[in-house]
């Protein structure tokens, strides 16, 4: 969008009266991210970008999953949304970020998975995005095709052990997802927790969020297995935590397809260097981790 299109918007959809102030605060795969501020107050606005790569984003389904979560104290109440245009713009998010300490605590488990709980509750939108880690493997890889032809030969290679690990998953009812769990999407208000980019939510398998704030954080074992039994309020069985287990790799598996995909931006889009080192770097620390773990699975 340009200059002088975004101050218009902005001008026009951002409350008050009186001068605009706009810092654009990041440049990323599918959107541009801006702080407004006007007189005293400030709002997050979310662009999204020209010609993004297929990543499965539902923008129509995110605004009425919004109008729970803002509901409920889990996200940024909205001013504005225009999901046709991929415009969004709502209050500012008031806090700071976690660090790995932040996420590894305690307190920080017992907080995300509260906060798991608390999205798992949300009343879901109809008609209800459902989708599940097959649909999202499948949905990744066709977009691909599309795009740039097959993915890669590791992710090719590890198809086979994703349709083992697929096939071990039993169906569940589904819930509210957030499905996009990580520290740049989370903001530590003090006494609440709240949650940014909700264009992945879904309804599907509650262990897929969890799965993913593990799998985004690197968590190992004892980790995974603490935020289990806090999000369920007792120790896990062990069919349980092999659940979590199946679908943290499966996870690991949709973000290396998602990231392969999402480099394809980088071919036509001049974003910084350090996005798209830290993108391809996530493809090398997935790809070991998938390849070091692919023949373990339980029968």
């Amino acid at each position: 969008m340009l200059p002088d299109e975004l101050e218009r918007v902005a001008d026009r959809h951002v409350p008050g009266a009186g001068k605009l102030d706009i810092e654009r605060l990041s440049h990323g795969v599918v959107n541009d991210t801006y702080r407004v501020r006007r007189g005293a107050a400030a709002y997050a606005m979310r662009v999204a970008v020209s010609n993004p790569p297929d990543l499965g984003l539902d923008r129509a389904w995110e605004a009425r999953v919004l109008e729970r979560a803002a509901a409920a104290g889990l996200a940024p109440a909205v001013e504005y949304c225009d999901p046709q245009r991929g415009i969004l713009i709502s209050r500012w998010a008031q806090g700071r970020q976690w660090h790995p300490a932040d996420v590894r605590q305690r307190s920080g488990i017992l907080r995300m998975a509260e906060l798991v709980r608390r999205i798992h509750a949300l009343p879901m939108p109809a008609p209800a995005r459902l989708m599940n880690a097959g649909m999202w493997i499948d949905y990744y890889t066709a977009a691909a095709g599309r795009n740039l032809g097959p993915h890669s030969d590791t992710a090719a290679a590890l198809r086979t052990a994703a349709g083992e690990r697929l096939a071990a998953l039993r169906s569940v009812d589904p819930v509210v997802c957030h499905s996009d769990l990580h520290t740049l999407n989370l903001i530590d208000g003090g006494d609440a927790l709240v949650l940014l980019d909700w264009e992945y939510a879904h309804g599907g398998d509650p262990y897929w969020d969890l799965a993913g704030w593990s799998a985004n954080n690197d968590f190992g074992d004892p980790l995974r297995h603490d935020l289990l039994a806090a999000y369920l309020g007792r120790s896990p069985t062990p069919s349980e935590y092999l659940r979590l287990d199946l679908s943290a790799w499966l996870y690991d598996y949709v973000c290396l397809l998602w990231c392969e995909l999402s480099l394809t931006r980088y071919a036509d889009a001049k974003p910084s260097e350090a996005a798209q080192n830290g993108v391809a770097a996530r493809v090398r620390q997935l790809a070991g981790r998938l390849i070091a773990t692919a023949s373990s699975r339980a029968d």
